[in-house]
């Protein structure tokens, strides 16, 4: 799982999100499924692709870890409240995106000051959120409001 993360998040990433005291949940075919910390959630692995989803635990560890702007999607303070409640981030509200970020990837969802606000998948690349003034930027699996 270490080296899943490392791919997805960058050297040391792997050790950053996932302490010896982590444990596994196994999915019906045997292949791991969830991984905890403490009896929390910090990421699943997506069965179609092998990658690791993050819960908002996951995120804050490896926000922690990355410097900006990696992953990081910046929105306009307007939408700071839905984002936080769970709320889909909307392109015409993205005043920043890291150049990276390639759609499906997962991303956090930041304010101006960098405070984690959500963790989510990326619907589209780091440079078409910016361009883009409508339709879904990213897909909000959870804000810290409804953790």
């Amino acid at each position: 799982m270490r080296r899943i993360a490392e791919f997805q998040f960058g050297r040391g990433a792997g050790e950053a999100l996932f302490p010896e005291t982590c444990t596994f949940q196994y999915s019906t075919s045997k292949r791991i499924r969830y991984i905890s910390d403490g009896g929390r959630r910090l990421a699943t692995v997506r069965a179609q692709d092998g990658r690791l989803t993050l819960s908002y635990d996951g995120a804050e560890r490896i926000h922690a870890f990355s410097a900006p702007p990696m992953g990081r999607v910046i929105l306009h303070p307007e939408a700071v409240p839905f984002v936080l409640a769970g709320k889909n981030a909307m392109a015409k509200h993205v005043i920043g995106a890291d150049p990276d970020i390639r759609a499906e990837d997962e991303v956090f969802v930041v304010d101006e000051e960098d405070t984690l606000l959500a963790t989510g998948m990326a619907v589209l690349s780091g440079s078409e959120m910016l361009e883009f003034k409508y339709g879904g930027a990213v897909k909000v699996r959870q804000g810290r409001d409804k953790r």
